[in-house]
């Protein structure tokens, strides 16, 4: 049996998308100025100060803000399955999650590779031209299709070998009891997962350490469709879960200051059988749970939004693709002024936001473009 569900995007989550795709491009900035954090270019912070607060913003982000893309890539799948057909959303998702990842691993990744790393006495041009012709492939921040590509697979795979399977959840899932229930597997499976592989390390592309979060929150997104769960929101539920994340966000860098971490300690928080390591797992969904409840019923009630979120949203997906090698591109343009790593996140970062969804906005009226984009 298949379940009825309405094929009509919301605005409000729309408007989300727009926000995690401006924080992913700042928090790319962000570590290349000094946050820590693996990127194609990166400058030493100007100062402790500077390093301290990409680094905390930078951290804070990376507790939902590509987990909640999962989240809302989940919960439009359902829909796009429901409505498709199996073979229509296999078709869909290779055009327009692999067709972007085949773009960026052989043209835009290199060419980004070739803005950070070009050698004295070649051309950007040259440079670029030689990676694109060993093959150089770099996945870069397309990982995120690349593994959007693989949980669509395993969701229509289970769709189709467990038909009799009720994908929907009941509203009585948006209680405390159960969200702390959700939170305590989240951090319990993040610390697994990082005894195998610790953060900042890969197996097939994928920094594996994190995908305890974007699993559960894609296939919870996938199973709250049905009930439009993520429009059931409320005060009363997002409330307290906001001044739990806004409490548990320093206690990470107050336990890690109180082990000697500022002295030169030993903190290491990814992975391993290690207290900071264990506490760096709890701490991320307990962050996370608060903001991302936040942004759902905030933006659901706000009124009167302005016309330009409409304008972005179907710009986002666009710029996510075109802003590495602008953000890298802005980057070695203002290198002369590195060592003003704070003043240049905001300067850098802006002109990176304008430019992504600028270029994204010619990209989209290219014959065809709308298909992927």
């Amino acid at each position: 049996m298949t379940n009825t569900i309405p094929t009509s995007r919301t605005d409000f989550l729309d408007r989300i998308r727009v926000l995690l795709t401006a924080l992913v491009i700042l928090h790319h900035t962000a570590i290349m100025y000094g946050a820590e954090g693996g990127w194609y270019l990166r400058y030493k912070a100007g100062g402790m100060a500077s390093g301290l607060l990409l680094t905390l913003f930078c951290s804070v982000n990376q507790t939902f803000f590509m987990g909640m893309f999962f989240l809302l890539a989940g919960y439009f799948s359902t829909r796009s399955f429901e409505s498709k057909g199996a073979r229509q959303f296999l078709t869909d998702r290779l055009l327009r999650l692999g067709v972007p990842v085949l773009v960026f691993g052989f043209v835009l990744g290199p060419l980004t590779n070739a803005l950070a790393e070009t050698p004295a006495g070649e051309t950007v041009w040259s440079f670029w031209w030689y990676l694109m012709s060993r093959v150089d492939f770099n996945i870069g921040p397309l990982w995120f299709a690349y593994a959007l590509l693989i949980f669509s697979v395993a969701y229509m795979t289970l769709r189709l070998l467990l038909p009799k399977l009720r994908w929907n959840l009941s509203p009585a899932v948006l209680s405390h009891a159960w969200i702390v229930l959700f939170l305590v597997v989240w951090g319990l499976g993040a610390f697994a997962l990082r005894l195998w592989v610790p953060t900042g390390q890969e197996r097939g592309l994928l920094q594996i350490g994190y995908f305890a979060s974007y699993i559960l929150l894609f296939f919870f997104g996938c199973a709250a469709a049905q009930a439009r769960l993520l429009e059931n929101i409320d005060k009363k539920l997002a409330l307290p879960w906001g001044w739990i994340s806004l409490l548990t966000i320093p206690s990470l860098f107050v336990y890690a200051i109180l082990s000697g971490a500022l002295k030169g300690g030993t903190f290491h928080v990814n992975g391993g059988w290690t207290m900071p390591a264990f506490a760096y797992a709890m701490w991320e969904p307990f962050v996370a749970c608060g903001i991302m409840l936040m942004l759902l019923w905030r933006f659901r009630v706000s009124a009167n939004p302005s016309a330009l979120w409409k304008k972005l949203a179907p710009l986002c997906y666009a710029a996510f693709i075109i802003h590495a090698p602008i953000v890298v591109g802005l980057g070695v343009l203002m290198q002369a002024w590195k060592d003003y790593s704070l003043s240049l996140f905001f300067l850098v970062g802006g002109a990176s936001l304008i430019l992504s969804f600028g270029v994204a906005a010619l990209l989209v009226k290219l014959p065809g473009a709308r298909k992927i984009l």
